[in-house]
């Protein structure tokens, strides 16, 4: 799937499938593209390109069926200014044809709004909290969270990720994206990284903690052959290892190493010690280490600055019929 303003390309051939029952995470800067993609499977945005399918329907010529199955938080939710938090609870409760203004009042509680205020006295993280109530409630099977703790405390912020947990325990497929790359980590089993419009990397979060780095000395006056190190790399884990000579040297002359390994590791140690490196140290790869390796030299991207275009649908928080 495409999607272009112009000259602009703001998606770019992406190719994803989100299967039912997944927390699914999207990862990358501002202006990766990630509320784009989220737009387009929603219909608020017609794609320039390539073909989707969200509940068994097409969001450019279906969006009605597909809004209906979708409980939608997008990154700038907007409230009626007007009415009081449990006015807002009543109002989408009525409208969505899955609502349910009992779990969206309990969902309040456990986020601990209050509810009596009018949303034009609401600071915006309690404004957030309502959004999330009015979005977490509905039944629907599929839910998208566009930075769902985007102006919250931690506190708050570990209750929402509880209350995600929870609605994927009921059944419920997940999708959101985040920059708090723990949630992601904590939360999801599949992840996706978007830079400048690209999908750039797909990863099952177990094969992540299955990955480990180790940091290592060469003593002095000792160089790796890396052709010849890795020509010794027994067969069963020749392709689940990777060697790398840093550029920093120790006070007593030593060289570092990193070694980089995916799949067990217990397996490949005893060849790793044989190498006869110094201070060595194991960590886990981690989400930080593969989102810096795809994000390395990002510096600014023109989707920053999106604004909305002529022609593009206005969405609306919690799906629902349009």
């Amino acid at each position: 799937m495409s999607k272009r303003y112009g000259n602009f390309r703001a998606l770019v051939d992406c190719n994803l499938e989100v299967h039912r029952g997944d927390i699914f995470g999207l990862l990358g800067p501002n202006g990766a593209g990630k509320t784009t993609l989220i737009r387009s499977l929603l219909g608020y945005l017609n794609r320039s390109g390539g073909r989707a399918s969200v509940c068994g329907a097409d969001p450019q010529t279906d969006p009605v069926t597909v809004r209906q199955n979708v409980s939608y938080l997008p990154g700038d939710a907007r409230l009626p200014r007007h009415l009081r938090g449990d006015g807002v609870l009543r109002f989408f409760a009525d409208i969505h044809p899955r609502g349910d203004l009992s779990r969206s009042r309990a969902i309040a509680e456990a986020l601990e709004l209050d509810t009596r205020r009018h949303v034009s006295m609401m600071s915006t993280g309690m404004r957030q909290k309502l959004a999330l109530a009015v979005v977490l409630a509905p039944a629907t099977p599929l839910l998208i969270l566009d930075e769902p703790t985007a102006n919250l405390d931690p506190t708050v912020r570990g209750t929402v990720m509880e209350l995600v947990s929870q609605a994927h325990r009921e059944g419920r497929t997940v999708i959101f994206s985040s920059h708090v790359l723990s949630e992601i980590e904590d939360t999801c089993n599949r992840v996706a990284f978007l830079r400048g419009g690209h999908l750039v990397l797909e990863l099952q979060m177990a094969d992540l903690f299955q990955r480990h780095r180790i940091w290592a000395d060469l003593p002095a006056g000792t160089g790796l052959d890396r052709s010849a190190t890795l020509a010794s790399v027994p067969d069963s884990f020749r392709d689940h290892i990777s060697i790398t000579e840093v550029d920093s040297i120790a006070s007593d002359g030593a060289v570092s190493v990193r070694i980089d390994t995916a799949g067990d590791l217990a397996p490949m140690l005893p060849w790793i010690s044989s190498l006869g490196l110094h201070r060595m140290r194991i960590e886990p790869l981690g989400l930080r280490s593969v989102y810096d390796s795809v994000h390395h030299d990002t510096l600014e991207d023109p989707r920053d600055h999106e604004v909305a275009r002529d022609g593009d649908v206005n969405e609306h928080i919690g799906g629902g019929a349009a």
